[in-house]
Order: C-alpha cells, then structure tokens, then sequence
C-alpha cells in the first residue's frame, strides 16, 4: 500500500458533530483515521456528539439547567420547565447513578429503577399506557416481562432521559434533540439565512457547552486540520458551532465539513458564508479528496489539483474535481476506535421495536462489507450518487482481517455491516472465512431479499453469528415493486424472509406507503401482505416509512415516468435534496399512515394477525384484494419444488 509523503506535516483530528448515536461512535471518523493513518498521517479524533450529552446529562449539566430556569421569570417558564423545576432535587440525586447504569458500570440499580419509586417520572412515562396487556395484567410486565429486569429499566432510564431532554427544548433551545439537533435549519433548506441566524444569535447554555468541549479538544489534540463530519441535519447546526469556536480560538486550524449530509444536499453548494466556517467542503468518499487536500496544504499539489472539493475564491465557491481513481475499498485501510470512550456509550431502550432496539441498544462496531449497492436501480434512491451507484466490495480475507483487528482493538465482538444492501456473494465468503478462521462474533446488516438468500445460505450466515437482517419490502405491491425496480416479487420476499426466519434469524422488513401512483387500495393490499408475512413468521419487525422524493432519485430525476409533478425547487446556493411533488391519486396518505403504524405495533406483538386490517384505519377502508392464505401458498410452493 502506498505511503504518504513522511514530510506531511498535519495533525488531523476528526470530529462527530452532535446530535448521533449515544450508543455507539458513528462510524465516519473511525474510517478516516484509520485510513489516514495507514498513510503515515497522524490522526485522532474525538465524538462530541456523545460529549455533549453527557455534559448535560450530569449533575452539574442539569444544575446550570435549573439555574438557567430559576432566572428565567416565572410567568415566562414553560409547562415543563415549571413542573420539572420542582422535582429537580430528584433529578440531580439520580443522573449520575442513571448514566452509570445505562453505560453498563452499575447494573444492580436496575432493581431500584424497574421499581419505579426512585426515580422521577414525568410526561414522557404516560407513554407506558399505551402498553395494553390483552390478558388484563401489568402492562410492563407484557411489554418487557420476555426481555427482563435490565430491560425494562433500561427503558424506564431513556423515558427519564427524554423528559430531560423535554425540559432543555422548552427552556434552553426549542430545536434541541439527542439524535436529530435543529435538522429543519438544514434539511434540504435551499438557503443559508436561518443557520446564519442562528449562529448569530448568542450562545445558549447548549452552544456554550459545546464550545467548552471543543476548545478542550482543541487543547487536547492540537491539530493542524480538523474535520467535521456531519452524517445527517441534525448534526449540521452543531458543526458550524464548532467551527465557530475553532475560528475564534485557533483561525490557522484548517477547517473542513463533509459527511453524509454533504454528499446529499450540498452537491450545487454556492453559499460563500459557508466558507466563514469552514475553509474546504468535500464531497463523496473521503480518502481521495483528503490526500489530495492534505498534499494542497503541504505545498505539494496546486488548488486546481483538488479532488471533489468546494473552496472559496475571491468572494464566491468554486468546485474543483481534478480525475483521479479511487482510493480501492480493498486498501482503504482498517477503522480504529482509538482514542473514543468506548466504555461511557448509554446502552438505551427507547422502541420497543426490536430492530430499533439493535440501532439504540448496545455498542456495536460499525463496519462496510462493500462501497455502494451491488443493485442500485431502485427508483427511490439516490442511485446516481457515489455512497450508492460506485460499488466497490472488499475481499473476505480482508474484511476478516479487519474484523479481528477491531476485536483485538475494543475487545467486543458485536458488528452492524451498515452497507446499503450487503451483497451475498460477499456475506457467503465472509461467513465461510469466519468458520475457517474460528471467529465468534454477533453481527446484523441490511440486504435485499433477493433469491440467492436460500435457506442453505441463511444457515451459514446464522452460523457465522447472525442474528437479524433488515431488508425492503417496501409497498408489498408486485406492480409499485416492479415500478420501484427492487428486482423482487412479493412471493420471493416470503420465500427469502422465511429462510432466515428459519435460521433463527430476526427479521425486520422497512416499509413504505405514499409512493406515486399508490392507491388507497394498494395500502391496504400491502398491509394484507404484512399481515401474513407476521402469521406465517416470515418477518419479526417493521417500520413504515412515508415516501420522500429526493431530487438525485430516478423519481426526482424523471418524474414523468412515475405519473407525478415535482413543485418547483428553489435554490439559494445551499441544501437541495428532498422535493415535494404533486400525485394525481389525490390519497391523504398521512391519514393512513396512522392506521398502518397502529397495524404494525399490534402485529410485532402477535395481536389481531387473524383479524380483518380494515380494522386498524380510522376511516372505511377497501376490503383487501389479496387471497387470505396467498403467503401460506407461496411458501408451500417453494417447499414442493
């Protein structure tokens, strides 16, 4: 593998901004470490996303919180912040205890959290009546009695959680969330001025505390080039604070922004004011254009020689992309955790969703099988952009290399492929590998239901340490799946999810409902299918999304081959990516989205999967279409052949 060039002198330190995962390090800095380290480059980096949170979610956090509320007059406090004033005694007693518990340091409170005399309960407990036992016993107990004591107080622990977080969106920053941080001053906002606004505005509590974290990892780390990644909106507002800080504190530090954000919704960037903040924005996988910035910033290349990066000249952005090939996923190098907290994630119970759980519960090593999806045709998507269209996948000699050196590394052995759609060729060589090698470990992915997962397949997969799957079904419409191009049939689907059911392996199925052209009718035809994929145990969890149209999707790209009209975009020089479009089925979808959430909860619960799912809509409904025992004979015809 090549070298960089030993004169390089940075010091690079990545950054995750807030808000993402609490349970585990987002994956982006630990790629670009790892890679710019295999390069000779020193790098670090540092999560302040999981900072943050800690900062408030501590005694002293929540006491500058009371502080912020007892100066605040009292006709002007809100609900919340009134009635949480009163019990904060309570509330600062129990953070620290909480926070140890729920990083796995204190199990044994679980006995005092699950008896729920201890700890204070506000709003967000009322949730805990939605939990109807159907034999008339402790709600809880039906809810959580299969999952246990830690579980439910870990549950009871992120209620307790979210009340606080309540109380900091009503008296510190109404944008306030632990995963999605003032995401409406970003997404697919098409101009800067409200997060111009808002980085205008004094300091809250919040911003004051971020900024304190970042100028001790400034201190800490001393680099000569930061990089901020912000994966999603909610990230976005925090990195510019704490690009602020880094201007204000150490202006020669270069600055520079990319991330999955980026890659989606600034791809027609021409907002100067960005660059106030940040000196260099980059597009698309990392490593290529941070060699070839980090060679720019050395002396060693010209600014016309940039890859896929975005400067300002002069008072107005300029996009350089000089073609150079790819860094080989094969040689990207190996993640490293080092240098992250691995020990003080929250391990939090919020759905009970057990899929959600996956993504919310635990800490797991975050891991690619491949660059891009194998299949990318599927018209919902942004099949054009790099993150999807470019596949590149790795060799399983190599993937299991990397694998043993990130055990080796943080000790635990749980993995989360988070691939777009993990290709089975791969899967099939990684398991094989695994087995010949003797590694134990746990992980989950996403895939498509295609095929080629036959139940031999499913077998050695669950043998290799899976234990869920997530994968489209989408509408569960044979036409709106051949409109959507999946490359799958309802029958396959059944066939595949009942093969890794099979195995002993959960899985999950995401679901979409308001796609173009989908009809009243085409609901309810799908939600027959979901029904019985539940009673045959094809699927064990679900999740219905709303359609959204993104402008780099076929849909976005070619609305016309899909019966429906985009509104006009404006485009003030920053985010562009979702669009609203006008269906001539005229369907409120958001009413039936109520029904089909309802549907799906009951379902994952075993409850009403012998009934009529007209009876989950508020409003009359079609009776459904689809044969009562159509999924039973699509599995029985696979078994005859």
């Amino acid at each position: 593998m090549p070298a960089m060039p030993a004169a390089l002198p940075h010091r690079v330190l990545s950054i995750v901004a807030p808000m993402t995962q609490l349970n585990t390090p987002y994956p982006s800095t630990a790629y670009l470490t790892g890679f710019l380290r295999s390069r000779g480059v020193q790098a670090t980096q540092a999560d302040l996303a999981l900072e943050l949170a800690l900062a408030l979610l501590s005694a002293r956090g929540l006491a500058l919180l009371r502080a912020q509320i007892e100066a605040t007059p009292a006709a002007q406090r809100g609900a919340r912040s009134a009635a949480w004033l009163a019990a904060a005694d309570g509330y600062l007693q129990s953070i620290d205890p909480v926070i140890a518990f729920l990083q796995g340091r204190d199990p044994t409170l679980a006995h005092r959290i699950a008896g729920r005399a201890w700890l204070p309960e506000g709003p967000r407990f009322e949730s805990l009546d939605a939990y109807v036992d159907p034999s008339g016993g402790d709600p809880m107990a039906w809810a959580f009695g299969a999952l246990g004591l830690q579980d439910r107080a870990r549950h009871l622990a992120t209620l307790y959680l979210n009340d606080i977080a309540d109380v900091l969106r009503d008296a510190v920053d109404p944008r306030f969330e632990f995963v999605r941080y003032a995401e409406g001053l970003a997404q697919s906002q098409p101009s800067f001025d409200p997060l111009a606004a808002a980085l205008a505005a004094a300091p809250n509590l919040i911003d004051r505390e971020l900024a304190a974290l970042t100028r001790q990892a400034l201190q800490q780390h001393r680099p000569t080039v930061v990089l901020v990644s912000v994966p999603f909106p909610g990230a976005v507002y925090a990195a510019f604070r704490i690009a602020q800080t880094l201007k204000a504190e150490a202006p020669d530090v270069v600055t520079v922004l990319g991330g999955g954000f980026v890659n989606t919704e600034l791809r027609e960037l021409a907002e100067p004011r960005v660059f106030d903040h940040f000196d260099y924005v980059t597009l698309d996988a990392g490593e290529r254009p941070l060699l070839a910035l980090l060679e720019h910033l050395a002396g060693q290349r010209g600014a016309a020689r940039l890859v896929r990066t975005f400067r300002r000249e002069g008072g107005t952005v300029r996009y350089v992309n000089l073609a150079e090939p790819e860094v080989p996923f094969d040689e990207a190098g190996t993640p490293t955790w080092d240098g992250l907290p691995l020990a003080r994630y929250l391990s939090l119970l919020d759905l009970l969703n057990p899929m959600h759980r996956l993504w919310s519960d635990g800490r797991w090593n975050k891991l690619t099988v491949a660059h891009g999806c194998y299949w990318k045709k599927c018209s919902f998507c942004d099949v054009g952009l790099d993150y999807i269209g470019r596949y590149d996948a790795a060799r399983a000699e190599t993937l299991a290399d990397r694998i043993e050196a990130v055990v080796a590394e943080t000790g635990q052995t749980g993995f989360h492929f988070v691939d777009e759609a993990a290709p089975p060729k791969v899967l099939k060589a990684l398991a094989a590998e695994l087995q010949r090698r003797r590694v134990a470990i746990t992980w989950w992915g996403n895939i498509r239901f295609e095929k080629s997962f036959d139940p031999a397949l499913c077998r050695a997969l669950a043998q290799s340490g899976c234990i869920a799957v997530s994968g489209g079904l989408e509408v569960a419409s044979d036409r709106l799946l051949q409109l959507m191009k999946k490359g799958v049939s309802v029958d396959q689907v059944a066939r595949v999810t009942k093969a890794f059911s099979d195995a002993g392996i959960l899985v999950h199925a995401y679901l979409m409902y308001g796609f173009p052209t989908q009809t009243v009718q085409d609901t309810v035809d799908a939600l027959e299918y979901v029904r019985q994929l539940f009673a045959e145990g094809c699927i064990q969890s679900g999740f219905f999304h709303r359609f959204a149209c993104t402008v780099h999707s076929p849909v976005g790209l070619r609305p016309q081959d899909y019966g429906i009209c985009l509104q006009p975009v404006p485009h003030r020089g920053f985010a562009r990516n979702d669009v609203a479009f006008s269906d001539p089925t005229g369907v409120d979808h958001d009413a039936l989205g109520a029904g089909l959430r309802k549907a799906l909860y009951n379902y994952m619960h075993g409850i009403g999967l012998e009934q009529d799912v007209r009876r989950w809509f508020d409003q009359p409904v079609p009776r459904p279409r689809v044969a009562r025992r159509r999924i039973a004979q699509a599995l029985g015809a696979a078994v005859q052949r």
